[in-house]
């Protein structure tokens, strides 16, 4: 891929794509968004890919969205959203069942696209949070709809409104994370659980995911009306003022 934080390769009818950026914790740029973007939707239309996954290697999974990047865009017009918003539609539009690998930190859009996917492996050293809270933010990716449906109501209230953390085996118990293992063998574990689906009938598998999950309309509807209201956030004190507190921070 163009800019080498985004791998992505080809493995026995599985598409593996990996978040590369470990001197920033693989935080997400935009052009990273358009890459998995891409990743994802040439996929959609491809028989030879029957699944794929998604990991940030050992260690870490992603530190979210790079704050720095961000903020270099003119965050106050709507398209700087694009590009997360059309990752997440790819998400919500994929019919191909994706297993995430996450080894370390998830933290906002890491830990939201998590609940986009259809089997989470874990290492025991995994912590999830979405803490759009501490900026004055509200979810993204249909995370206020997908998260109660998931873990329930007040799970999902204590990470999205509280802004708390999540370990591996609150995670599992939460039902969101499928599979605890030991650090270092996320990979190893998912490549498994591919190789178990790709032998599967693709037709019936295509057609039980899709019985199984939301209707991709409802997502983007809740996506859409999300993204509105981030944006609206954005201008208001609470995000401003976290947001120059950040860049203080960063100077110093």
């Amino acid at each position: 891929m163009p800019n080498g934080n985004i791998i992505v390769a080809e493995e026995r009818g599985t598409r593996v794509i990996t978040l590369r950026r470990p001197g920033k914790k693989n935080a997400i740029t935009q052009d990273m968004y358009r890459e998995m973007s891409h990743a994802i939707d040439t996929a959609q239309n491809n028989p030879d890919i029957r699944c794929m996954i998604i990991t940030g290697g050992s260690g870490v999974f992603t530190a979210g969205d790079d704050i720095d990047d961000f903020l270099k865009a003119d965050t106050a017009r709507p398209e700087t959203l694009s590009n997360g918003a059309r990752f997440l539609y790819s998400l919500a539009l994929n019919v191909k069942p994706i297993i995430a690998a996450v080894d370390g930190a998830s933290i906002g859009m890491g830990t939201v696209m998590l609940f986009h996917c259809d089997y989470v492996l874990a290492s025991n050293a995994a912590t999830f949070s979405a803490p759009y809270i501490h900026l004055g933010l509200v979810p993204v990716g249909a995370a206020s709809l997908l998260m109660p449906n998931t873990m329930g109501y007040q799970r999902a209230f204590a990470m999205l409104v509280m802004g708390r953390t999540f370990t591996a085996a609150e995670a599992h118990a939460a039902g969101f994370v499928n599979t605890v293992v030991s650090p270092g063998h996320t990979e190893v574990e998912a490549r498994k659980v591919a190789r178990e689906i790709c032998r599967l009938p693709a037709e019936a598998v295509a057609i039980s995911r899709r019985l199984l999950r939301t209707p991709p309309e409802e997502l983007t509807r809740r996506i859409d009306q999300e993204t509105h209201l981030f944006g609206e956030r954005l201008k208001s004190d609470d995000a401003v003022a976290a947001f120059n507190a950040f860049a203080n921070r960063k100077k110093r």
